[in-house]
């Protein structure tokens, strides 16, 4: 009693003290200075939370080009530039577009339209041999294997595996071409567990975003995680980029190593309690280097999180250059770890575009992929991936180039291009104003100069009908090396030697070039006006 007694006189003391201190001030401000503390806090707490998402030094840059947007006549400025370098983009896009039809015909064409067709490909650019990746077939489109997935497409044009009572012969190409997926990533090996399992997709993108998804939703059924976190290393492909926001995940990009891999000790770093993936790629799209798939298997592991490895380009033509004696390390579901792989089968699996696949370690993983749906008035459904209808012409088409190839057909492709790739290697380190960006491990190979404008190199080799890659950080340039530049390996070393030696003799920005807009990119510290510049493009082209 004693003790409750004084506690009662102490709070009555206390009581006593504060509202002599308050009478001190207004009745208003009582009133009103709880409200501003309440507010001033959650700002504090937003900025905080901007801080934390984007870093110090891009937070105060950005809250300092929001403050100059204020001045007037500053932002109709920065749209008129911006406008500019869009216009420059663009190029002669806008005459191009004078006749396009804007509604239907009142009369049909009938088959006159086939005519129509080959008038506008006709106007395409030359593609043989010319462009980095993009066609990974080779020959002509009027003979082999071309020939064959166009009438493998063709004889499927009409059917659509969302209807598995009717269009059957579809879903059984659709099941082969993932199990022969899986087998040449190490499905049949006794470490992977026996139960890989996956769907097509329409390309690498679609793969990783339901990677990314299924991800985010077995984490929170595992972990109950509710505020996801991914990290990706910043060689890692815009894909991630692109599911960060569909999905919203928050997105952690870590710098590389020295040799131009995912840096397995930074990425640790970044690992936390809200953390549902870790990535790799094998090899990654700007520099064709395979990153430590078995450190970031260990890591995840370690912190029971998804791993997914991008094998987009790799996925059919790692498997058959190791079976051929080059040196690949571990990459697939082999390495303890590994959740999921993306591989594209229309590109060095030769299918036609549109095809890819998406593979999990378990179905516990894939079935997080799935959306069902029980309450329609459509009835009940269920769709394993983005698309609901989905083209069977493609998945024909892609079960045949497997078929048609089979083992010894695409080793002898990978034996072809691994050798043009190295023929390659060789030749740019003859030319002494350019060096390669790592050791490439496959087909991707990427260099700089430290000497040279090489986007000014890249705008010469575009007037000699060159279609390449740019990239930054480091400011270089790429080719994808395919079936088709398998013949034409010395033609390009030719004009890039060449294109080389017109810059050294006359540095400076070739007209209509655009190495100007890709140096002042590189160098912009608002990289938020890169990507309105970019969007505003995008929404003017299409």
């Amino acid at each position: 009693m004693e003790s409750l007694s004084w506690l009662c006189s102490y709070v009555d003391e206390f009581r006593a003290s504060a509202n002599q201190y308050l009478s001190n001030f207004e009745p208003l401000v009582l009133l009103v200075f709880p409200i501003f503390s309440l507010v001033l806090a959650q700002y504090v707490r937003f900025l905080l939370g901007v801080v934390n998402d984007k870093g110090l030094n891009a937070t105060v840059l950005g809250f300092f080009m929001s403050f100059i947007k204020l001045v007037p006549g500053v932002q109709q400025y920065i749209d008129a530039e911006k406008q500019k370098v869009v216009d420059q983009l663009q190029s002669s896009d806008k005459s191009k577009r004078d006749g396009w039809a804007s509604e239907l015909p009142k009369t049909g064409l009938g088959f006159g339209v086939i005519d129509r067709l080959k008038d506008a490909k006709a106007n395409d650019v030359p593609w043989q041999g010319k462009c980095s990746g993009t066609v990974y077939i080779g020959g002509t489109e009027s003979e082999g294997h071309f020939s064959l997935i166009n009438e493998a497409c063709a004889m499927f044009a009409h059917t659509n595996p969302l209807h598995l009572d009717v269009f059957q012969s579809v879903v059984r190409f659709e099941s082969e071409v993932v199990a022969m997926t899986a087998a040449l990533l190490g499905s049949k090996e006794i470490c992977s567990g026996g139960k890989i399992c996956g769907n097509m997709t329409s390309g690498g993108t679609e793969s990783i975003l339901m990677a990314v998804k299924s991800s985010r939703d077995y984490m929170k059924a595992k972990k109950g995680i509710t505020s996801p976190e991914m990290i990706i290393p910043v060689s890692a492909h815009s894909a991630y980029d692109k599911a960060a926001q569909y999905f919203n995940i928050k997105l952690w990009r870590v710098p590389v190593n020295k040799e131009f891999q995912a840096d397995s000790r930074a990425i640790k770093r970044f690992i936390n309690k809200n953390t549902i993936m870790i990535v790799a790629s094998a090899p990654g799209f700007p520099h064709g280097i395979i990153d430590p798939i078995e450190e970031l298997g260990e890591l995840a592991s370690k912190f029971g999180i998804c791993l997914h490895v991008d094998l987009c380009l790799g996925g059919f033509v790692l498997p058959f250059a190791r079976k051929l004696g080059y040196p690949i390390p571990p990459f697939d579901f082999t390495v303890q770890g590994v959740t999921s792989i993306s591989a594209d089968v229309h590109k060095y699996g030769l299918a036609p575009k549109g095809t890819s696949v998406v593979l999990y370690r378990n179905h516990d993983i894939r079935k997080c992929q799935f959306v069902a749906v029980t309450e329609w008035t459509g009835g009940l459904y269920v769709s394993p991936t983005i698309a609901g209808s989905r083209p069977g012409g493609l998945i024909a088409g892609a079960w045949a180039a497997l078929m048609s190839l089979g083992m010894e057909g695409y080793l002898e492709h990978t034996r072809e291009i691994m050798e043009a790739s190295k023929r390659l290697q060789k030749g740019l380190k003859e030319i002494s104003e350019l060096y390669i960006i790592g050791r490439p491990d496959m087909t991707v190979v990427a260099f700089g100069s430290n000497n040279l404008d090489i986007f000014e190199v890249n705008d010469i080799m575009s007037s000699k009908g060159w279609h390449l890659n740019a990239l930054q950080r480091p400011n270089s340039i790429h080719i994808c090396i395919t079936l088709q530049h398998v013949p034409v390996i010395d033609g390009f070393l030719k004009d890039l030697k060449d294109s080389v030696q017109t810059v050294k003799k006359n540095p400076g920005p070739v007209s209509g070039g655009l190495a100007p807009i890709y140096g002042a990119a590189g160098k912009m510290p608002d990289r938020g006006m890169v990507g309105d510049l970019l969007v505003d493009f995008m929404d003017s082209s299409c």
